[in-house]
């Protein structure tokens, strides 16, 4: 039988010394959605905060967040530091998970190691059953899958259960190659979409119909952050944060027969029903 490709061989090829004392950490929760977490910036010291010593002793950690059933992507490999009281741990600016420090006894500052990007959010391995056991000593992991250079997102799922952030929602639409799955799903479907402004909490109720889909629309708002709607394009020209401070979902789903009016009548019925006309962004 051959031998299957493994972790530590890919690797080992872009440079990790895998003779070295190494600590492979798998992330999923169920308090916390690693995946924003990821997305927002804080998986890195969501892991460095611990209450047992469990990477004591090791030179480097792997991190991987947990995907379907046993599977796990890599994230990056990190050198261990150095290991603090949790309590003097050096939190960046903006934390807003401060009881990470009150409810865990060790802070390990962990530095992210270049010639890895290549591979990073794009390996897949199967952890193996022991899914419990978050953290282990490095093993050849199988290698299960290299996804494609570009992809931002995992594999589309469910029409309901996701939130873009605007950077994300330019890397699916610049990238529909890495994106095949969400590609197909949303030109495949007219709907009713909301655009949230985070800072304020205001909302924006939109539709999309036609041969293209919800992509193509999307695929605007990709382009400039505002799709050309009045309010959403002064928001962006008086706010630098915006549009990457732009949310976008689905708030329901059409078949692309609907004609364009009757997919109009199902817009007017969730402004309505949120109130954007009165409170939101917007304007008719």
């Amino acid at each position: 039988m051959d031998k299957k490709f493994g972790i530590l061989d890919l690797l080992t090829l872009s440079g990790l010394d895998s003779s070295r004392p190494i600590k492979f950490a798998r992330h999923q929760s169920r308090e916390y959605d690693v995946e924003e977490l990821l997305r927002e910036g804080w998986l890195d010291t969501y892991q460095a905060f611990q209450s047992n010593p469990v990477f004591d002793n090791y030179e480097f950690v792997v991190a991987f967040v947990g995907t379907s059933g046993t599977k796990a992507r890599l994230v990056g490999v990190y050198r261990v530091l150095e290991k603090l009281s949790a309590d003097a741990a050096p939190l960046p600016t903006g934390f807003p998970y401060k009881e990470w420090q009150q409810d865990s006894k060790y802070f390990y500052s962990l530095e992210q190691q270049s010639g890895f990007e290549h591979l990073e959010h794009r390996v897949v391995i199967e952890w193996g059953k022991g899914t419990i056991k978050w953290a282990q000593n490095a093993t050849n992991k199988e290698v299960l899958e290299l996804l494609p250079s570009g992809q931002v997102r995992e594999p589309f799922k469910d029409y309901l259960e996701f939130a873009l952030t605007h950077d994300e929602l330019v890397g699916i639409i610049s990238h529909p190659e890495a994106h095949r799955e969400w590609y197909a799903s949303l030109s495949a479907v007219a709907g009713v979409y909301l655009i949230l402004a985070t800072k304020s909490g205001q909302q924006y109720v939109g539709s999309a119909s036609g041969d293209g889909g919800v992509w193509e629309r999307w695929a605007s708002y990709a382009k400039n952050g505002h799709g050309g709607n009045k309010l959403l394009k002064e928001l962006v020209e008086s706010d630098s944060s915006y549009p990457s401070a732009f949310r976008y979902t689905l708030l329901h789903i059409l078949p692309k027969t609907f004609t364009k009016k009757e997919v109009l009548q199902w817009e007017s019925h969730y402004k309505r029903k949120l109130g954007t006309l009165a409170t939101g962004l917007n304007l008719n």
